[in-house]
């Protein structure tokens, strides 16, 4: 019988050229780069065996062959469910590719470290954040730092699932920010934002919670637009130059900023309206109409 190769990445069709790009790239990355590494695991465990079964008596060795049978056994399944994790997060990466993706300019390191971090990831969703990284590398070598993959590692499934609700308040004011403005507020609570969840994700690295006191905007225009998943926000400053905003308590850190365009949120019904009250002595005439 054939091998199954359902889930192999040389069944992916005839791809356009930064697919074929990434494959190969990604090839490398979990073949040949990684084969030094498995053949001194298998070398060592060699030599550790030979050395035992020099010492031990006839019934010992009978033991021990059955007792690594058993252990190449489960290290042989084992790395088969690594090898499919790798190549399932590489399939799902593909269809995020621009055509002007850059695949080839990926550095040797960084894919590496993003494949021995990840081979251990079977979920179905947190695969899915993985290959979205995978995908804006290959499209912007240089977007991810190797400090935000090994975060992302650290990570399980409930705090990927806060922090995508965090970003639900997230604005485009010139970069992406949370405004949290009270985190006692309702609009907030029923999405599981709270001083408790603002204190957890602080802890571990996804943002700055500033407590009681606020963050602000500085050297800003007069006149300027900000926006809410797409929908714009037109305000005005009372003064000319040098004017500041209210930011609310919360901030992304650069790993919080590199994560939140690809963590999957999506905008929270009402909040539109309740930064737009909470700014309400910003609004442009246009917008007090």
């Amino acid at each position: 019988m054939p091998p199954d190769t359902s889930n192999s990445l040389i069944n992916l069709g005839d791809p356009s050229k930064p697919v074929d790009t990434l494959i190969k790239k990604v090839s490398n990355a979990v073949g040949v780069l990684y084969a030094p590494r498995q053949i001194k695991r298998v070398a060592k465990a060699e030599a550790e065996a030979a050395s035992i079964k020099a010492l031990t008596e006839a019934q010992s060795k009978i033991e021990i062959t059955d007792l690594h049978r058993r252990a190449a056994s489960r290290w042989i399944e084992e790395e088969a469910q690594r090898q499919k994790n790798m190549e399932d997060i590489t399939a799902k990466a593909l269809p995020g590719l621009n055509e002007d993706a850059k695949p080839d300019s990926i550095e040797d390191d960084w894919l590496v470290n993003f494949f021995d971090k990840c081979r251990i990831v079977s979920d179905d969703e947190m695969q899915g954040l993985w290959s979205r990284v995978l995908s804006g590398e290959a499209n912007g070598p240089g977007t991810y730092s190797k400090r935000t993959v090994n975060f992302l590692s650290d990570l399980d499934k409930a705090e990927a699932k806060l922090f995508t609700k965090l970003c639900g308040f997230t604005w485009d004011i010139g970069g992406i920010y949370p405004l949290i403005f009270d985190h006692e507020a309702e609009i907030y609570n029923r999405n599981d934002i709270n001083y408790s969840s603002l204190i957890h994700l602080d802890s571990i690295g996804f943002t700055q919670f500033n407590g009681p006191t606020v963050f602000f905007r500085v050297g800003l225009p007069k006149k300027f637009s900000i926006h809410y998943y797409g929908r714009p926000l037109d305000l005005e400053m009372p003064q000319d130059v040098d004017n500041k905003l209210d930011m609310g308590n919360t901030l992304l850190t650069s790993i919080g900023r590199e994560l939140a365009p690809i963590c999957g949120s999506k905008p929270v019904e009402g909040f539109y309206d309740y930064v737009k009250d909470n700014w309400k002595q910003y609004l442009s005439e246009s917008e007090r109409k």
